[in-house]
């Protein structure tokens, strides 16, 4: 296809507001742009943020969202449809498949463009899950399934609750989340006490690292109330909270004596790289960023079974998982991996190993830029012949 591409992202949030579909996004963004793929961001405008601005050279578009949800969701549809008109993009990648994927579907009806939808999580707390819940959802749903050029997928999961909602295989496309393995890399023993000292952590002391959301579904409290039985039995462990969140002031609470937080950090690699071992307690997950961040530090990661989770894990072969809600379990592999510094170095290696092969930034920036090649190309022929 020769025509420049342009592409309008929408998603409820973006940076500065930090999730595992906002840092992805904004990873993506400026790599698709360097491949000659004009992006612009369009989200929610929250309090302390301003209408627009320029991120990492990628266009960031806030739209008005007073009042209760139902008119917050009315609001940003009229708003960022009125952009798109203006815009005019090829193809509008509605990230979630409530208001943005609604925006997307009305930016279709006026534009004729291509509709690209990614669902970001699965079970329970998934966007599939909900949406059959809500009012009209079957509507949505049907909606979705006759107007969306293309699904993508970033688990197995996800795309098999797709599949039963009579999603055909040719509209779904497989490409799981990336990260830049050169940037998310392990460092050797001397750097990565030289990386200690400079963010002020302990030098000797094992540390169990969390970065992410402090959000309910990823049950720090429940990670923060069993800490003091691991450090029963490994009595220097450290456990590192990076991000912030809701959760934030409660886990303060519950905190006791070997539970640091960091708040949120600019440089996420830095405290990776400077940790020995990556925990993810989480109820419910599409594919977590975090963790592949994690795997291709060379940390070893003890996750629960949830969302994509256990397609990136092989038990004890490239990572540990432990069935979600369950703390015992949960509590018996952190001290299990911090008992045993080989086990866990040749699972980090193994990891990252893992994301190497299959979780690339960069292939994952390659799909996508064919997808919306193939779908702009189709809506384009389309409008050719009404």
């Amino acid at each position: 296809m020769n025509a420049r591409l342009e592409v309008a992202m929408l998603i409820q949030g973006y940076l500065p507001r930090v999730g595992g579909a906002e840092r992805q996004l904004a990873y993506v963004a400026p790599l698709l742009q360097a491949q000659k793929v004009r992006v612009d961001v369009i989200t929610r405008r929250y309090r302390g943020l301003t209408a627009f601005e320029v991120v990492d050279g990628v266009p960031v578009h806030r739209m008005p969202v007073p009042g209760p949800k139902a008119l917050a969701s009315l609001s940003y549809t009229v708003a960022a449809v009125s952009l798109l008109r203006r815009l005019r993009p090829n193809v509008v990648h509605a990230h979630e498949m409530f208001s943005p994927a609604t925006t997307a579907l009305a930016a279709r009806a006026v534009l004729g463009c291509a509709v690209v939808v990614t669902a970001h999580r699965s079970g329970v707390l998934g966007d599939v899950y909900r949406l059959q819940r809500r009012v009209l959802g079957a509507q949505r749903i049907n909606a979705l399934r006759r107007n969306v050029d293309a699904f993508v997928t970033i688990s197995r999961e996800i795309d098999s609750e797709l599949e039963a909602l009579g999603i055909p295989a040719e509209q779904r496309v497989f490409i799981p989340n990336g990260v830049d393995t050169e940037r998310f890399a392990p460092l050797p023993p001397d750097k990565k006490q030289a990386m200690r000292a400079m963010l002020g952590l302990p030098a000797d002391a094992p540390i169990v690292i969390f970065t992410g959301r402090l959000a309910p579904e990823k049950q720090l409290d429940k990670l923060v109330l069993l800490w003091p039985a691991v450090r029963a039995r490994v009595p220097e462990a450290v456990l590192l909270i990076v991000g912030t969140g809701d959760e934030l002031p409660g886990l303060k609470t519950l905190a006791e004596a070997g539970v640091r937080f960091a708040g949120p950090v600019e440089n996420v690699a830095q405290y990776l790289q400077a940790a020995d071992m990556f925990v993810l307690p989480s109820l419910a997950e599409g594919l977590s960023v975090a963790l592949l961040e994690a795997m291709a530090a060379g940390l070893a990661a003890v996750a629960t079974s949830v969302g994509g989770t256990p397609e990136v894990i092989e038990h004890e072969a490239t990572g540990w998982l432990a069935p979600p809600g369950d703390s015992a379990a949960l509590r018996d592999s952190l001290i299990t991996l911090l008992n045993n510094p080989d086990c866990r170095i040749h699972l980090g290696q193994r990891a990252r190993e893992r994301v190497i092969r299959d979780y690339t930034l960069s292939a994952s920036v390659v799909k996508l830029r064919g997808v919306y090649e193939v779908v702009s190309e189709r809506a384009a022929h389309k409008r050719g012949l009404s």
